[in-house]
């Protein structure tokens, strides 16, 4: 069980990043994100 959810929370992750990663510089400052802070969102949206 315990893989099945890590293999989901980094499905998440990925996910996450890449829809962060298509968004412009300003688009990510409307969200209030800086680019180097992507990571680190996409890892609190994977914990959810």
């Amino acid at each position: 069980m315990n893989l099945i959810r890590s293999y989901n929370n980094w499905r998440r992750y990925r996910s996450t990043v890449n829809e962060l990663n298509r968004l412009s510089t300003r688009e990510l400052n409307d969200l209030g994100i800086l680019p180097a802070e992507i990571p680190f969102v996409a890892r609190k949206a994977a914990q959810r």
